[in-house]
């Protein structure tokens, strides 16, 4: 029996990176799955990847447009009949020191993680509140935790995060859904790969067990947010770092 047989999952920012490895983790354990992401030329090809139509179907979708987020969620309900999980892990980073950030990069990052996040989290909540069931698993991060230097936007939209999961599991508890929250560290992917060796180094000496995470690392951790494994846990942030700033 896997853990998610006959579930339908969303996962937003699902064509690459963190999202992607969430969904093949996912179809493993029997998960049908529809990947929200900007970039629909790869979202397709990671669906095909996945399997094809009859478990993985990609949509165009701008988290920070409800409507987009809307369509997002009906093709998941068209294609396989439910909406039983879902992952908000859309992102950007626009990097800079507070000194030197702009507005429109301060407003960017915010809009794609905090209202992201909170579209994702309200219209699967509106579905999920009416069928008694769900579970919603948001990606924060541990700069959202810690703050880290030059990323004043992202650390404030990853702090934003948090909070609004808790007030959302507290808001849907009584309903039957689950809203759970993941704090990524450092975790190799090509997004992070690209950042200078000085930087990549500095962060490694802050990791216990000295060695970057993996993509699927995360992916086993939002299994487990979203299946049964965690059916006595909501409002909860679960740190998969290495130790890192423990």
């Amino acid at each position: 029996m896997t853990l998610l047989a006959d579930k339908t999952a969303v996962v937003t920012g699902g064509a690459q990176g963190i999202g992607l490895a969430i969904a093949e983790v996912f179809v493993k354990e029997g998960a049908r799955v529809v990947l929200g992401d900007l970039n629909l030329a790869a979202a397709e090809a990671a669906a095909k990847e996945l399997g094809g139509p009859a478990v993985a179907r990609a949509v165009r979708c701008d988290v920070t447009n409800a409507s987009d987020v809307d369509a997002l969620i009906g093709a998941a309900l068209e294609a396989f009949g439910s909406l039983d999980v879902m992952v908000n892990n859309a992102g950007i980073t626009r990097d800079a020191t507070m000194r030197t950030m702009t507005e429109e990069q301060f407003d960017q990052v915010i809009d794609v993680h905090l209202k992201g996040a909170w579209n994702g989290t309200r219209k699967a909540a509106a579905i999920m509140r009416e069928q008694g069931s769900g579970a919603i698993v948001n990606i924060s991060s541990l700069s959202g935790k810690v703050g880290l230097v030059g990323q004043t936007n992202y650390s404030a939209a990853k702090a934003g995060i948090v909070g609004l999961s808790k007030a959302a599991a507290k808001e849907l508890a009584h309903h039957g859904v689950r809203v759970n929250v993941i704090q990524p560290g450092l975790i190799r992917t090509a997004m992070t790969e690209a950042m200078p060796q000085k930087a990549w180094d500095q962060k490694m000496a802050e990791i216990p067990m000295r060695r970057a995470g993996e993509a699927h690392e995360v992916a086993t951790v939002a299994l487990f947010l979203a299946s049964g494994l965690s059916s006595y846990m909501t409002g909860t942030v679960l740190e998969v770092t290495g130790g890192r700033f423990m």
